[in-house]
């Protein structure tokens, strides 16, 4: 297997070889281009999100300070708004399914260094996919870990570390983040008023 394939496989690859090196620099490249846009150019700036990442679905905004490793292993969905200053570490699959809000600050991490600090002084890296689910929301700040999955019509709030997966139709908040509430459901179009909140 080449490097390129055992890091997408998650298996342990060697971080600096040249192939993900040169695969870096091309992404790094676009998302220069992409934060140097004018906030009016939206159309080049759609173009450019279409280059950067390996999927995009239909009505995906994206704001500026966007910083991302690879690109190719993030698929997005449709209705997908991302804030300011979005950080992806996307070794291995990243997954945003639709309707997903993201506020600004948030970092995803799918990379893994090793614990024995030998391996890590020879650049040996892993990853775990991340899923975000359909009809999520992700407080401003957050930080998503290697390897969780936040379910369905979840919500987490704003400063949360996610380290573990997260039920669907929950309320999650903290560091870790730990489910709070589990929410009730309306039909679609409708509201639930007694489910509306500020989260810290």
């Amino acid at each position: 297997m080449t490097e390129l394939e055992k890091m997408v496989a998650g298996h342990p690859y060697h971080i600096n070889d040249p192939e993900l090196v040169e695969i870096r620099y091309q992404t790094r490249d676009k998302t220069a281009q992409f934060n140097q846009l004018a906030a009016r150019d939206a159309e080049q700036k759609t173009q450019l999100i279409k280059q950067i990442f390996g999927e995009v679905g239909d009505n995906v905004h994206v704001e500026q300070g966007l910083r991302v490793d690879y690109g190719f292993n993030t698929k997005i969905g449709n209705n997908v708004f991302i804030n300011y200053n979005f950080v992806v570490l996307d070794c291995t699959d990243f997954i945003i399914g639709s309707n997903v809000f993201i506020a600004p600050n948030v970092q995803v991490y799918t990379a893994i260094h090793p614990l024995d600090p030998l391996q890590r002084s020879q650049h040996v890296g892993q990853a775990k996919a991340i899923h975000i689910q359909d009809d999520v929301w992700i407080g401003g700040g957050c930080i998503i870990m290697p390897g969780v999955t936040i379910g369905k019509g979840s919500t987490i709030g704003a400063g949360s570390v996610v380290t573990r997966d997260i039920a669907p139709n929950s309320v999650a908040v903290g560091n870790p983040c730990k489910v709070q509430r589990t929410l009730d459901t309306a039909p679609q179009g409708q509201s639930v008023a007694h489910n509306m909140l500020t989260l810290p």
